[in-house]
This record gives structure tokens, sequence and C-alpha cells, in this order.
């Protein structure tokens, strides 16, 4: 059997999103799902112990009406749920370490707030090396949430001057299984002026452009070779990345970014390109940790 799909639930409009993305995922890879609902149970003296009693049951409902929605819209589905006492962060990146897939919604409600700008969304980001992705439900957002975009094609974000096999692999996989076309995209800005007049010429800019496109369809053979039946499309563009991901991707059914695995505790954990992509993008995302 597959690796479960595992998606993280608190009773928002995103998280339902989530859910039903997540759900629709499940089935194109004949995976179990698993509902999460992860949440810090605080007692204080002031507080009587039957509040947090009343939070647990209120969470077991909440798992069982998403259970029962999915279960009606989806029969054929594999469905469990699973409420966690615990820091949310915490809990999330343990139930999806041995999954093949974290789904979270984008801007979360109460205790999984912010998944995109909020620290238990940053802390999951930060720590899983699952495929995470993010769905949004704006108004924007909704066909995608809906799974009307479900069989659009899929957008990935390359950066040719470095490795990145999982990535590839990945989006390479989701195509297949959705039968969609894949967009591979590079972005690279023009050269500075540094009083280089020649940075400008069309044929050194062309020349750049032409050696790029050789890098980026060199890195992309041996997914080509391996996917045949895969639709690819693959293109250098000059500007911003996240500017022409956000633009390439703006009706696609997914757009798949890469972070690269930092051990240390110092520093970012997630690029700006890939930042911007989480803030902006309607289409749910995919983050991929590599290496």
């Amino acid at each position: 059997m597959n690796q479960r799909i595992v998606v993280g639930i608190d009773g928002c409009a995103e998280s339902a999103a989530a859910a039903h993305w997540a759900a629709r995922e499940a089935l194109l890879r004949n995976a179990p799902l698993l509902l999460v609902h992860a949440e810090e149970w605080f007692s204080p003296l002031s507080i009587p112990a039957a509040r947090s009693d009343a939070r647990r049951q209120w969470a077991q409902a909440l798992l069982r009406k998403a259970s029962e929605e999915l279960r009606e819209e989806h029969p054929q589905l594999d469905i469990s749920a699973e409420s966690f006492d615990g820091r949310p962060a915490d809990s999330l990146a343990s139930a999806a370490s041995s999954a093949g897939m974290l789904v979270l919604g984008s801007r979360g409600l109460g205790t999984l707030t912010g998944f995109v700008l909020g620290s238990v969304g940053m802390a999951v980001l930060h720590t899983v090396e699952e495929p995470t992705v993010l769905v949004r439900a704006t108004e924007d957002a909704v066909p995608h949430a809906r799974g009307e975009h479900s069989d659009r094609d899929i957008v990935v974000g390359i950066d040719i001057g470095r490795p990145c096999d999982a990535l590839l692999t990945f989006a390479f996989d989701e195509a297949a299984r959705r039968g969609c076309t894949l967009h591979a995209l590079h972005s690279w800005m023009l050269p500075p002026l540094a009083g280089a007049a020649s940075a400008y010429s069309p044929e050194v800019n062309a020349q750049i452009a032409q050696n790029m496109s050789t890098g980026l369809d060199d890195m992309l053979k041996p997914w080509r070779d391996m996917y045949p039946t895969v639709g690819l499309d693959a293109q250098v563009m000059v500007g911003h990345a996240s500017e022409q991901l956000l633009k390439t991707g703006s009706e696609a059914g997914l757009v798949v970014v890469g972070r690269r695995i930092r051990r240390s505790s110092i520093g970012t954990h997630i690029g700006p390109i890939t930042h911007a992509i989480l803030h902006h993008s309607t289409a749910p995302v995919a983050v991929v940790a590599h290496e």
C-alpha cells in the first residue's frame, strides 16, 4: 500500500479545503488518508479542567464530521482520524514522518494559526522533510480547493545551478498521475550594467539564454527518459523567478517549489522564492525538501 496522506484539520475553511484536496490526492495515489487535529492543552488553576475536556470533545466531533463528509464524497477512500495533545508543529511533523505527503491549509485559525506567516506553519515547513502541500480557500483559490483545476497542468521551478532530484521526481510523479503537462521553469536576470554596455547586447543575451536552455534540457533529460508519457514544456524566462512562477502558475493545478534541507537551527530554511510563492500563489503549492 502507498504511504498515507496526512492533513491538518482545525475547523476553518482553509483546513476544509486542504482536506478535500488531500482526499483527491489520496485517491490518485491509492493511499489512505489520515486527518489530524493537534492542540496543546493548557489548564491554569483559574480554568476548570472541564474546559479542556470540552475542547477534546470538540476536537473529536470536528474530526468525526470531517471524516463523514469525506467518506460521503469518496466512499472508496480509506480514512482515519487522530487527535494529538501537544505542540501542533511537533504533532504534525511526527504524523508526517511516516507519510508520503502532508497537506495543510495555508491560512489557518485556532490551533493551526497562520501556516504561511505564523510560527506553527513555518516550524512545520522547517522540520518536515516529506513533501508538504499548502492549500488556500480564498475566493481566487476556491476552484483549486474544490478540485476544479485538479487536471490542470503542473508548474515546477528549477534552479539549473544546483541538483534538485527530489523536486523533479515529485513533479514528474504528480504529472504522470494526473495525466497532465509539466511546465519546468528556470528564470534568470539580465546581467547588471556595471559599466559594461556589452552586457545588454542582444547577441550576448541571446547566447546566455541559449546556454540556460541547454542547461535546463540537460538537467531534465533523465526524467524525460524515465517518464516518456509526461508532456514536458521546458521554459527559460528572464525576470525574477518568483514573479515568473506566479504568472505561469496562476492557472495551474499545482505549483511545485523546493527548499534546501538545512541541519543547522540557525538561519532561514525557506528561500525567498519559495517564501514568495507561499505568500501569493492561489494554486496549491507543494514544497519539496531536497539536499
